[in-house]
């Protein structure tokens, strides 16, 4: 058994600025609080100018040539919808996947830190409140850098604090392993420290999961697209529908608007914040 934890902490890594650095960028970013609701009124509001617009061109050419037949581009305009359609879909799914994903890498985590917990009582008795201090120390740190978002120095700060505690908890972890008189004590205890120390690894990278840029600028365009040639269908009729065009382009939005707020859990209305009642249990239960 290596003398570290499999997630390479080394003098050259230096993981907790690794997370600072990364926060601190996104807190640089547009407050999510302003941030999803704009690019959904954004695409509301495109939509919409696209719908009209649309409607206008169908006009113009209804006028340069009135017995233009509309089903020459029925088959062009069920093609753009049927792809947008499916794009938000697979979008909205994509979304919804990493969303369970987190809530169950929360469950992970507080199964680790329990099972880890658990173990310390194969080590030398003398060593053990060392180590149990040290563990409630780290669980705190954690559960803070949760808490603390959307304050992101804060966060990123309690996150160090918690890498810190994890080389602590190892080294004096290890160190009772070799004093003990079982050999099998370190096949036990380093196991379950490397689970929960990769976990932190694992739940980080999930939060910087998201589908790339243009994917949202594929929808954005299709939506955009879709609007105008609906828009151009409507041309026909001597009135406008903005019941029908607000409902269309406000659904659309509104669908988007909860794929983003699902990408970010710790931001926006849909969040994980609830299974953190698991690792809270955790930490009273170390008390």
């Amino acid at each position: 058994m290596s003398g570290r934890p499999r997630s390479g902490r080394g003098p050259g890594r230096r993981p907790g600025h690794v997370v600072r650095e990364r926060l601190l960028t996104h807190n640089r970013a547009m407050p999510y609080s302003l941030m999803a609701p704009a690019l959904a009124l954004l695409l509301l509001a495109g939509m919409l100018l696209c719908l009209e617009a649309g409607r206008r061109v169908g006009q113009r050419r209804l006028r340069a040539n009135p017995d233009v037949d509309p089903s020459v581009s029925a088959a062009l305009d069920g093609a753009v919808f049927a792809l947008f359609g499916l794009l938000i879909a697979f979008t909205f799914s994509g979304a919804m996947t990493r969303f369970d994903g987190r809530r169950q890498l929360v469950v992970r985590e507080a199964n680790a830190i329990g099972t880890a917990w658990l173990r310390i009582d194969l080590l030398p008795e003398a060593t053990q409140p060392e180590v149990r201090a040290l563990f409630r120390r780290y669980v705190e740190a954690r559960l803070a850098g949760y808490r603390l978002v959307p304050d992101m120095a804060a966060s990123a700060a309690a996150f160090d604090r918690a890498t810190a505690l994890q080389g602590q908890i190892w080294t004096r972890a290890m160190e009772g392993a070799r004093a003990s008189a079982s050999p099998a004590v370190a096949t036990l205890v380093a196991p379950a420290l490397n689970d929960m120390i990769d976990l932190t690894t694992t739940r980080r990278a999930a939060t910087w999961e998201h589908p790339p840029l243009p994917i949202f600028l594929l929808l954005y365009g299709l939506g955009f697209a879709s609007s105008l040639v609906a828009g151009v269908s409507t041309a026909r009729s001597t009135q406008r529908s903005w019941l029908h065009a607000s409902v269309y382009a406000g659904v659309i939005a509104a669908a988007v608007f909860v794929i983003i707020d699902m990408e970010f859990p710790r931001l926006g209305f849909i969040r994980v914040d609830g299974f953190d009642v698991l690792l809270e249990e955790v930490l009273v239960g170390m008390k």
